[in-house]
């Protein structure tokens, strides 16, 4: 993994429910989901418990509350319009045993089904045995990326640190990370089970270790409304 955020960033907190998606690149939605999450824990009971992050795929049971008029699909249909649809899903397990942190970074690719050489699409690369592509940039601008908090997330417990605003300066060249981080400012995610939190898909972001660690998954999913060029198609969900 990479390197922890700074201490820096895990003081600044308190602004999380004053953001909204458009200006700040996030915004919390609370408990959004909190009547669905049995269902949705039991759709994701069969996955792999040692892993941080399990790529989701061909997941019948989730799709829906992952459809335009499901729980969580419904939020992103909101943002994006009808033709929203779930294009790649990730479940995030922290956990005593399993206490990563990462740095700062956008979010940068793609999955899709196969490899088509397509102008401004690459490089490409292999994760989990998928296919995946950084796209032009402003696809992912486009894109919204929901976080289905299936535990409370505390501030002791390594919520998702953000820079508001970010997603507004495009691609980040990683040598000027710090400096849109300082610029931006810094808040932490916290947030209860059943809470949804939406952000502009390349917002810049960063996770500390936990330090109080318990179980907190996330269900993680990026939704689009583009179709893909080239003959390109989404692996999706």
């Amino acid at each position: 993994m990479k390197k922890s955020a700074t201490s820096r960033d895990t003081g600044a907190a308190s602004r999380a429910d004053t953001l909204t998606l458009g200006p700040s690149g996030a915004e919390r939605r609370q408990a959004a989901v909190a009547h669905h999450l049995p269902d949705i824990k039991a759709a994701l009971a069969a996955l792999p418990k040692d892993q941080a992050g399990v790529r989701i795929q061909n997941a019948k049971a989730l799709r829906g509350v992952l459809g335009r008029d499901g729980a969580i699909g419904a939020l992103a249909a909101q943002t994006l319009g009808p033709a929203a649809r779930p294009v790649r899903a990730v479940l995030f397990d922290k956990s005593a045993a399993n206490n990563w942190a990462l740095g700062w970074h956008q979010d940068r690719t793609i999955c899709v089904q196969a490899r088509k050489e397509t102008p401004g699409f690459g490089p490409w690369s292999i994760k989990a045995g998928m296919q995946h592509v950084a796209p032009p940039f402003d696809l992912l601008a486009r894109m919204v990326t929901i976080r289905v908090h299936l535990d409370d997330v505390p501030m002791d417990n390594a919520p998702l640190l953000i820079a508001p605003g970010s997603h507004l300066k495009g691609r980040v060249p990683i040598e000027r990370i710090d400096e849109i981080v300082q610029g931006c400012g810094v808040v932490a995610c916290d947030a209860e089970a059943g809470d949804v939190w939406l952000y502009s898909t390349p917002i810049l972001h960063a996770s500390n270790a936990a330090e109080t660690p318990r179980r907190r998954r996330v269900l993680q999913i990026d939704y689009s409304a583009d179709d893909l060029p080239g003959g390109l198609q989404w692996l999706g969900v």
